[in-house]
């Protein structure tokens, strides 16, 4: 996968917004304020940083040597994703589970707000 196929993806989902708070190498995706993902713009072979369920991460990074515990993140929660050797289908599912955890931990009035956009 490539930065446009995955920035494709997260378009399609409801109140996602693009920005670089940490300066113009790291593309923060956020939801409702609140970030979902990190892709490293600059790092090859393309890497993201996406969240995950503690137990879930554990068994993805048993299982594939490109996850491991996201570089300045809470390692429990985050996972750094090299994804040059995983399965698109894998890069998207851990996409869609980050915004989705994201987006359950919103507020009503959070959830309300992105709904409508």
């Amino acid at each position: 996968m490539d930065v446009t196929e995955i920035l494709s993806h997260c378009q399609t989902k409801k109140g996602v917004e693009e920005t670089f708070p940490f300066g113009p190498e790291a593309l923060v995706l956020k939801v409702g304020g609140k970030m979902f993902m990190l892709i490293a713009l600059e790092s090859q072979p393309l890497t993201i940083s996406v969240k995950t369920h503690p137990e879930w991460s554990a068994e993805l990074r048993e299982k594939h040597p490109q996850i491991a515990g996201a570089y300045h993140m809470n390692k429990t929660h985050w996972n750094s994703v090299v994804c040059e050797g995983l399965k698109k289908e894998l890069i998207l599912e851990m996409i869609d589970h980050s915004y989705d955890l994201v987006f359950s931990s919103l507020t009503k009035n959070q959830k309300n707000a992105v709904n409508k956009s």
